[in-house]
């Protein structure tokens, strides 16, 4: 992975640290600390990743690279600070790794161990200093964690926290909870997660893509939900795989703002537990579907900024908006930074279909094609 921006780079290392505690089998905290009270230099943060998951690997750091992108090199040395143990550990153990160059040539101090005295814990923190836009960081960490609720990953909790600065009482912390202290989500499936999450999403966002309008907020009762998971049969190439896709419509009341919010949806794509750009293979996929059986017409599938938006002509708004999440993940747990995904596209092909022909089964009526809306209009007709 090349890191293009000090703004990948954080979430990056946020992306590890959720992986580390979503394969603890214990429930486990993620924290992000932003401080900014360096007196000499107002522009310095010091960024503090921390997490109590089963302890890191230092593999996970060979294709990280500093960028030569102009104006990196004068925000950040290069330098991270990791201390991390695991669970069957004594010691704390404490580097300082260089990654500005090539892989190759990535420096890796190790420092004096700090004695864990007989305890029994995990978990790593990375940090580093850089001169950055406080308000930049802020809001690409907090749309990270926001997506990453949508997932439900029942055993994370999150806090970011800015600590110095502009703030009221010089502290800023938001905290969030993926599981809502909800017991029930470390029974529920993937699908299921993914479900609630959508759902919640949905209700505290709208149409993301247009927020400005008060209306566009649907109430629980008007969703109407669809979902379904596609595998490969065991012998073929990419047999770990597993494709989730989970539509929801908006039901929303008659409004010249929220009808016209409906002609786009922002699709939200995830590779193995993580917020992730669609690929364009996938995205590609988007537009070979057969929308019109389901009576949509898909008029574009376009990447904006690393976001999948769909924009959709003909009576889409009688449906009203629709919201789409896809999951991509190994069924078999991997390690952070290990074996990356090839997206597949016949795989959402068939997750979305599954979940088109689940929401036209639990809500009679929705979903007909041109054909069937013209044989139903006969029949009431002849009646």
């Amino acid at each position: 992975m090349e890191v293009s921006s000090i703004e990948r780079l954080c979430l990056h290392l946020i992306s590890s640290a959720f992986q580390r505690c979503r394969l603890s089998e214990n429930l486990c905290r993620l924290s992000v600390v932003l401080n900014c009270s360096s007196a000499s230099d107002p522009s310095l943060i010091r960024i503090s990743i921390s997490d109590t998951g089963s302890g890191i690997c230092l593999e996970e750091f060979n294709d990280l690279t500093c960028t030569k992108e102009v104006g990196v090199a004068e925000k950040w040395d290069g330098l991270l600070s990791i201390q991390t143990t695991s669970i069957c550990d004594y010691e704390i153990h404490h580097y300082n790794m260089n990654i500005r160059g090539n892989p190759s040539e990535i420096r890796l101090t190790t420092l004096p161990s700090i004695s864990k005295n007989g305890s029994k814990f995990s978990g790593t923190e990375v940090s580093f200093s850089v001169s950055e836009c406080i308000e930049i960081l802020l809001r690409e960490i907090k749309h990270f964690f926001q997506k990453m609720l949508v997932l439900k990953i029942p055993n994370v909790t999150a806090d970011l926290v800015v600590e110095g600065g502009d703030f009221p009482g010089s502290r800023y912390e938001t905290v969030f909870l993926a599981s809502e202290c909800n017991v029930s989500h470390f029974q529920s499936s993937y699908l299921e997660c993914l479900k609630s999450g959508l759902e919640d999403y949905v209700l505290k966002h709208g149409n993301s893509v247009n927020t400005k309008c008060d209306s566009c907020f649907p109430c629980r009762e008007n969703l109407k939900v669809g979902s379904g998971t596609a595998y490969h049969r065991e012998g073929h190439k990419n047999a770990g795989l597993a494709m989730e896709a989970v539509i929801i419509i908006n039901d929303f009341p008659t409004n010249p703002c929220c009808r016209s919010c409906s002609a786009i949806t922002e699709v939200l794509y995830f590779e193995d537990f993580l917020p992730s750009s669609i690929p364009q293979s996938s995205l590609n996929a988007l537009t070979s579907i057969g929308w019109k059986s389901y009576g949509l017409t898909l008029v574009s599938a376009m990447d904006q900024g690393g976001c999948a938006l769909l924009e959709w002509g003909g009576n889409v708004s009688s449906y009203g908006q629709i919201n789409v999440a896809l999951h991509c993940y190994h069924r078999q747990l991997m390690i952070p930074g290990g074996h990356k995904i090839q997206s597949d596209q016949n795989l959402m092909k068939r997750a979305i279909k599954l979940a088109l022909d689940d929401l036209k089964e639990k809500h009679e009526g929705t979903l007909l094609s041109e054909n069937a809306l013209k044989v139903l209009f006969l029949s009431v007709c002849h009646s």
